[in-house]
């Protein structure tokens, strides 16, 4: 993996090459065969999968097909700095190359490279509130007016 293959993810957009470069080095790539499971809805995060190639599908038990992630998407960012269990099942939609990021492997780099590690924090809530901000409408419609209805 290349500092190129990182500058097209977006999480990593506002890091320079030396940046890019010790990421490259601790994160594990990975080619992943069609159909196989990164990842089972309710395990436990153990950190970020970085799509370098291929299409990801996120499912869940409860409403099915969620998403599909292409190159340059991030998953399970979150479970970097907080445990929880998998919200969903990813699995590859074809052949794919992926990028770990434990957590145990971001914890050193909170020890050896503090500044890279709390850009990838900001850059992991910034993502976060993005989404929670373009769920909102959908949530709205689904809860109930003050009114009762």
């Amino acid at each position: 993996m290349t500092t190129a293959d990182l500058k097209s993810v977006v999480l990593f957009r506002e890091l320079s090459d030396e940046e890019l470069e010790c990421l490259a080095e601790i994160l594990e790539d990975e080619d992943v065969a069609a159909g196989r499971v990164l990842f089972e809805e309710g395990s436990e995060g153990e950190g970020l999968v970085v799509v370098l190639e291929g299409t990801v599908e996120l499912e869940s038990r409860e409403h099915g097909s969620l998403a599909r992630l292409s190159e340059g998407a991030t998953l399970g960012g979150l479970s970097l700095v907080t445990p929880g269990r998998r919200e969903a099942t990813a699995l590859a939609a074809e052949a794919c190359s992926v990028a770990w990021l434990e957590r145990g492997s971001f914890r050193r780099l909170v020890d050896d490279e503090p500044r890279l590690a709390c850009k990838l924090v900001e850059a992991l809530l910034r993502d976060t509130a993005g989404d929670l901000r373009e769920g909102l409408p959908t949530l709205r419609q689904s809860l109930p007016s003050a009114d009762g209805q």
